[in-house]
C-alpha cells in the first residue's frame, strides 16, 4: 500500500462534487425538493471517516451544485442506527405530524436495531418529522411502523400515488438478501398493507438494496407513460463491485411488471451485459430520485464510491463524495426503452475558459492545450482506421486516466490502471467496459473530470461510467490518441472549471 501524505489526500477534494468536511458519508437519502431548496441527506458516520454510527448527514442546494453541509439530522443512538430511507411533503397532513399552519415534511427510515433493542438484529421501518423544512427532525414514539421480522428488510422509498379512484402513499423497498422489491402501501404513512413483490430478475450477484420507482413519458410523449424500477446490488456490478440496475415497466398502484427483463430468478454471468444498467463504471452506487423535483423533472445523485475499496481511498479528513446529480428521461433505442442520462450543469456566470479544436487527425498521441484538474470536455470522434481512439485526462506524459471506443468491439472503456494512485488496494487499478455503437458513424462524449474523479456521458447519455481516479495534483494534461491507424476529432472543446 502507497502511504499518501495528508496534503494530497485533501488536494483530493472535489471542485464541482459534494463531500462532507470531515467525515464518512455513503447512501443518499430522503432527497426531496421543498421550498425553493434540494435537501441531500445522506448516511454518515458523525464520528470518522469510515463507516460506523449511521445517522443521516444533511446538505442543502438552491443550484444542485452549490452544496452547503448542516448539521447532522437525524442521529444514531444506543438502539438503532439510522440507515436509507426517503422523504415525503405531506401536504394534507395525513400523519397527523403537521400543526394548524405546517404541513410536515416526513421521513421514512429503516431502524436498524442494536443488541440494546427489543428488536436486535431486525431491520423495520421508522417515522421522523420535521415542521421546520427539514431541519430538525423528531422521531415518532410509536418506531416502527412497519416490521417483517426480518433482519435484511430496508431501504424505503415513498411516494404519493394518484389512482383513478383515490390517493395513498407507496413505499418500495427490499428484502436484500432475497433480491426481491416489496410493496406496500399506506393513507397515513403509519399503517402500511402489503401489496406485492418483485424479483428476483436480472442481475443478483449481490444484495439488492435502495430501490426507486417512478413514471417518465417515452421519448417525452406523455401518452406513452411507464414506470422505471430501479434496484442497486453489491456486488455484481457490470464490472465487479456495487452498481445499479433498472428494469422498464408498468406499475398499475398494487405491482409493477416490468417489460425488460432478461433473465427470471438467479443471475446469468454470460449475460451480464444484456442486463439494464444505471452506469457502467465502479463508482455510482445507491442512486436515487429527488421527490417533489420542479417542473416534473426526474433527478438522480449516487454515492461515488465502490464497496470493494470504499474504506481504502486515500482521501482525508473526508472519505467519499456524491456524483453529480443528473436528470433521467426514457427514451426508444433499437426498439427498447431506455434511460437517458444527463448531468445537470446549468450553473451560470461561472469563470471559465475554453479551449476549441476543430477537424485535428490523431495517429499515436496527440498533447493538447487547455488541461486542467477541474473542467468539462465535449468531444466528437469519427472512427478512420483506428482499433482504439480516445482522450487521456488527468495525465502526464502518456500516463492518466484513458478514455478509449474500440469501434469493432463495440466498447468504451476507462482505463484507470496508470490514472495515479492505484496501489492502496488490490481491486482499484481496472480496465471497466461498456457496449457503445456509433450514431450515423459519429461517437460523442460528454466528460466531467474533477480532482478524484471523471463521469462520462456518451451519446448523450445514453451510456455512462462513473470513476474515481486519484491522479499527482500536476497531472492535469489532455491528449487526443489513437492506436493500430488514425481517426478524426470533428470537434473538441476544454472547459476550464476551476
Amino acid at each position: 500500500m502507497t502511504a499518501v501524505s495528508a496534503p494530497t489526500r485533501e488536494a483530493f477534494r472535489p471542485a464541482m462534487h459534494y463531500a462532507s468536511k470531515d467525515t464518512w458519508l455513503n447512501d443518499p437519502n430522503g432527497l426531496i425538493f421543498h421550498d425553493g431548496t434540494y435537501h441531500l441527506y445522506y448516511q454518515n458516520n458523525p464520528f470518522g471517516n469510515v463507516w460506523g454510527n449511521m445517522s443521516w448527514g444533511h446538505a442543502t442546494s438552491t443550484d444542485l451544485l452549490d452544496w452547503t453541509e448542516q448539521p447532522v439530522a437525524i442521529a444514531c443512538d444506543e438502539v438503532e442506527d439510522i440507515f436509507s430511507g426517503s422523504i415525503v411533503h405531506d401536504a394534507g397532513n395525513t400523519s397527523g405530524f403537521g400543526t394548524e399552519y405546517t404541513s410536515p415534511l416526513v421521513a421514512v427510515y429503516t431502524s436498524a436495531y442494536k443488541g440494546s433493542s427489543q428488536h436486535a438484529g431486525i431491520q423495520a421501518q421508522s417515522l421522523a418529522f420535521s415542521t421546520d423544512g427539514g431541519y430538525t427532525w423528531t422521531k415518532h414514539d410509536g418506531n416502527p411502523v412497519l416490521n417483517r421480522n426480518s433482519p435484511e428488510f430496508r431501504d424505503p422509498k415513498v411516494f404519493r400515488y394518484n389512482s383513478p379512484n383515490e390517493a395513498y402513499w407507496v413505499m418500495v423497498a427490499v428484502e436484500a438478501q432475497d433480491h426481491t422489491v416489496v410493496l406496500y402501501r399506506s393513507h397515513d404513512l403509519k399503517t402500511w398493507d402489503y401489496l406485492s413483490s418483485f424479483g428476483p430478475a436480472n442481475a443478483t450477484g449481490g444484495v439488492w438494496e435502495c430501490p426507486d420507482l417512478f413514471p417518465l413519458p417515452l421519448d417525452g410523449n406523455e401518452d406513452q407513460l411507464k414506470w422505471v424500477l430501479t434496484v442497486n446490488l453489491n456486488p455484481g456490478g457490470p464490472n465487479s463491485g456495487s452498481s445499479g440496475q433498472y428494469f422498464v415497466g408498468h406499475f398499475d398502484g398494487v405491482t409493477f411488471t416490468s417489460e425488460t427483463t432478461v433473465t427470471d430468478g438467479m443471475q446469468d454471468p454470460l449475460r451480464l451485459s444484456e442486463y439494464q444498467w444505471l452506469d457502467w463504471g465502479r463508482d455510482y452506487y445507491a442512486a436515487v430520485s429527488f421527490n417533489d423535483a420542479p417542473d416534473g423533472r426526474r433527478l438522480m445523485i449516487a454515492w461515488m464510491n465502490n464497496w470493494q475499496y470504499s474504506s481504502a481511498i486515500p482521501t482525508s479528513p473526508w472519505r467519499s463524495p456524491m456524483s453529480l446529480v443528473r436528470e433521467v428521461s426514457l427514451v426508444t433505442v433499437n426498439g427498447q426503452p431506455r434511460l437517458s442520462q444527463v448531468a445537470v450543469w446549468e450553473k451560470e456566470g461561472s469563470p471559465t475558459s475554453t479551449v476549441a479544436y476543430e477537424e485535428l487527425d490523431v495517429d499515436g498521441i496527440l498533447p493538447l492545450d487547455g488541461g486542467a484538474a477541474v473542467q468539462l470536455i465535449d468531444v466528437r470522434f469519427v472512427p478512420g482506421s483506428a482499433e482504439e481512439f480516445g482522450l487521456i485526462v488527468r495525465g502526464n506524459g502518456a500516463k492518466g486516466t484513458r478514455i478509449g471506443i474500440r469501434p469493432g468491439d463495440g466498447l468504451i472503456h476507462v482505463d484507470r490502471t496508470a490514472s495515479g494512485n492505484t496501489a492502496f488496494h488490490e481491486s482499484f487499478a481496472s480496465m471497466d467496459t461498456a457496449p457503445l455503437q456509433s450514431e450515423d458513424g459519429t461517437y460523442s462524449l460528454r466528460i466531467f473530470v474533477d480532482h478524484c474523479s471523471v463521469e462520462v456521458f456518451a451519446q448523450d447519455g445514453q451510456v455512462t461510467l462513473t470513476e474515481l481516479i486519484f491522479p499527482a495534483p500536476d497531472s492535469v494534461s489532455v491528449s487526443a490518441y489513437a492506436t493500430g491507424g488514425s481517426a478524426t476529432v470533428p470537434s473538441l472543446e476544454l472547459t476550464s472549471l476551476a
